[in-house]
Formats: structure tokens, sequence, C-alpha cells
């Protein structure tokens, strides 16, 4: 692996705080980097919703919602 993550250099702080953000932000869920040419140059965020037993009527709702949108 080549890429070096210096946290000194300000170009590397600057896409590792906003990692940083996305990751703090959100309970569950995925952050990818994406690397182009040695650099960072997209971060994707994918936040999952978990619904237990007592949030089922959250969760009907939302289908429903979701249906009436199509």
């Amino acid at each position: 692996m080549n890429a070096q993550l210096n946290s000194g250099d300000k170009e590397s702080s600057g896409w590792l705080n906003l990692v940083r953000a996305q990751v703090d932000s959100m309970n569950f869920g995925v952050v990818q980097i994406v690397v182009h040419e040695n650099r960072v140059v997209q971060i994707e965020r994918t936040e999952k919703v978990r619904l237990d037993k007592s949030n089922s009527l959250m969760a009907a709702n939302w289908k429903t919602r979701g249906q009436n949108n199509t």
C-alpha cells in the first residue's frame, strides 16, 4: 500500500476531518473513501436505520409512504 496517511499534511487532514465527521454523525452505516491516482477524490456515506419490534409501527408508516409516492 503506497498511500500515506500523514495527518500533518493539509490536504490529508481535510479529508480525514470529513471522514471523521461522517462517522461521528451516524449510528449504523458505511463510509467509503474513493481514491484516484493516489488521491482521495470522493467520500461516500450509506446510513442504515435499524428497526426493532418497538419501531414496527414506524416501519409500516415508512413503507406505506413509499408506496404512495410511486
